[in-house]
């Protein structure tokens, strides 16, 4: 679903960290209770399958012609190639008739929990691709709705009380999502209805985890309850918020969305800040989140994409390249490629109707699948890896950074502007011979001026 106004997004704010007060001392709770159970791997409290992963967004609406998932299915052997890990499934339930939007609905005006939308198959059908991703090693999560319903949905019949209500005493509409009615937390059935239909699909269907759809408005008291329920199932699950506030992370969350990050990184695109201004939303991060968190680094998503023109139109043609390089290399980041970046599609996917994506020249599959490999088998790309920024010229355009563990050293250097720039290393540390990933060669680096091209961006393995 879209952000509200920054009015909202302030007053929501503030409602949680005041109600948040007591949730460093839970965290510590949890800390000093570990009972991660033998054979469990996990790092920083998180599944160490994330740690050097990734996740791909699955529109099986649009994804292809059929929009089926035994349609999608066929393109398991591709993503697997290019390197994709975690497929997130955008809504799978079936969306209410009410008050749709579009001919189609929104995949976020839910109908039911606990069935599948008939559009994109049965049941069986969908157990047989978590299956069949499972058996090639990927992961797999769904977006699930929690904020509300859809406008039909059986509970507004058979548990109103379930609803917050409006003035004229009928089931409130959130913000204008029209299709919808917004749920009441402090309604405790409600919560544990909530609960138990996410318990389903990890028990029924063996999935890996959720990504929690506008979970920044829903209390943190739910989502601890919740999570430390939904590991009684799979101690191993990976959660991911819909939100940025830093209580998500205290309530049990492995990841939330970096939306200051990835609005700078926009305004970076587009010259309306220097490259450095990347440098005071990541001080920002580090001092309001906990060490441990990780954050989804993206340049599109289906919001952003449908709504906003990303990446197409906010960081289009070479610009969008350097800002991907920063995406799958930053610290703390799980990065995301959407359905049809790897084409790419330089076009909106329609939300309420039939825009099926037409991949044909997968044109830059090569450049992800260079990036993903390298996280997922160098260990200076993990997400708690160490992370040092390096001058190395004019800092309005030039964003230069070393990431190192265990032994390996990755050294990124980004031109952020349209205009050529000039480099010099400086840092005796980083002269030798590395790899240049995307050359395909060693090269020797020394204290020589070279020059880097506009939006041009190198990586060095060493």
């Amino acid at each position: 679903m879209l952000r509200p106004s920054a009015f909202f997004i302030l007053f929501f704010y503030f409602l949680f960290v005041f109600a948040s007060c007591n949730s460093t001392s839970i965290k510590q709770e949890r800390e000093d209770n570990d009972s991660t159970p033998v054979g469990v791997k996990r790092i920083d409290g998180h599944p160490d399958w994330i740690m050097q992963g990734n996740i791909y967004e699955v529109n099986v609406r649009q994804y292809t012609s059929e929009g089926t998932f035994r349609a999608f299915e066929k393109n398991l052997d591709r993503l697997k190639d290019m390197g994709a890990q975690t497929l997130w499934f955008m809504p799978i339930n079936p969306i209410s008739k009410l008050d749709r939007k579009g001919a189609l609905g929104s995949y976020y005006a839910v109908s039911s929990y606990t069935s599948i939308n008939p559009e994109f198959g049965t049941l069986d059908d969908w157990k047989e691709l978590v299956n069949h991703s499972h058996n090639m090693g990927f992961k797999v999560i769904i977006d699930w709705v929690p904020n509300h319903t859809g406008a039909d949905h059986p509970w507004l019949k058979t548990h109103p009380g379930f609803y917050i209500k409006n003035n004229k005493g009928e089931p409130a509409v959130p913000f204008d999502w029209t299709d919808t009615r917004q749920l009441d937390y402090n309604n405790h059935e409600m919560q544990d209805s909530m609960i138990a239909s996410m318990k389903y699909w990890l028990s029924e269907t063996g999935i890996d985890g959720f990504r929690c759809d506008v979970a920044w408005n829903v209390p943190g008291s739910f989502w601890s309850r919740c999570i430390g329920e939904l590991k009684k199932v799979n101690e191993n699950i990976f959660m991911l918020a819909e939100g940025d506030k830093t209580y998500l992370h205290l309530s049990g969350f492995d990841a939330t969305y970096p939306w200051e990050m990835f609005h700078m990184m926009v305004k970076v695109a587009q010259g309306e800040r220097p490259a450095f201004a990347l440098d005071s939303v990541r001080a920002l991060y580090d001092s309001i989140y906990p060490k441990n968190a990780l954050e989804l680094y993206f340049t599109s998503n289906h919001d952003e994409n449908s709504w906003n023109k990303a990446d197409y139109g906010t960081m289009p043609g070479a610009i969008h390249a350097p800002f991907a390089v920063f995406t799958m290399t930053m610290p703390h980041s799980v990065p995301l490629v959407y359905s049809g970046q790897e084409e790419p599609v330089l076009d909106s996917i329609s939300f309420f109707y039939k825009d099926a994506i037409h991949f044909q020249n997968y044109g830059r599959a090569k450049f992800y699948k260079t990036l993903l490999q390298l996280r997922r088998n160098n260990a200076a790309l993990a997400a708690n890896a160490g992370f040092k920024k390096t001058k190395l010229g004019h800092d309005n355009a030039l964003y230069a950074y070393v990431r190192e563990a265990g032994g390996k050293k990755v050294f990124v250097i980004l031109n952020l502007s349209a205009k050529e720039q000039t480099v010099k290393i400086t840092d005796p540390s980083l002269y030798g011979n590395p790899y240049n990933l995307f050359m395909g060669n060693n090269e020797a680096l020394t204290a020589k001026l070279w020059k880097i091209q506009p939006w041009g961006y190198v990586v060095y393995v060493y």
